[in-house]
C-alpha cells in the first residue's frame, strides 16, 4: 500500500520518536526489573503511555504489514517488562 505524503510524514514521526525516545526508556526500564528493581511512579507512567500509544497506532500498523514485526517485538517487549515487574513485586511483599 502506498503512503500519501501526510501519512508518511506522521508515519516517520512515531518511528522516530519511538526509536529515540519511547524505546531507550522502555530497554532501560527492563534492565532495572531484570536486575530485580521495582518500577517507580515514572516507570508505571511510561508503560501507561506505551500502551496508550500502541492502541492508538494499532489501526495504522495493521495496514502495513513491513511494520507488524516491529510492533509485535515492542509489545513483547511491554510484556516482558510488566511480566518481571510483577515477579519483583510478589517477590518484595512475600519477603516482607
Amino acid at each position: 500500500m502506498n503512503l500519501t505524503e501526510k501519512e508518511l510524514g506522521i508515519t516517520i514521526a512515531i518511528l522516530e520518536r519511538f526509536e529515540k525516545q519511547t524505546l531507550p526508556e522502555l530497554l532501560w526500564t527492563k534492565e532495572r526489573v531484570e536486575k530485580g528493581e521495582l518500577l517507580t511512579d515514572g516507570d508505571m507512567e511510561l508503560l501507561e503511555r506505551v500502551l496508550k500509544n500502541a492502541e492508538n497506532v494499532k489501526e495504522r500498523i495493521d495496514k502495513y504489514p513491513e511494520w507488524q514485526s516491529l510492533y509485535a517485538k515492542a509489545v513483547n517487549l511491554y510484556e516482558e517488562i510488566i511480566a518481571k515487574a510483577l515477579a519483583n513485586q510478589q517477590a518484595a511483599e512475600s519477603s516482607e
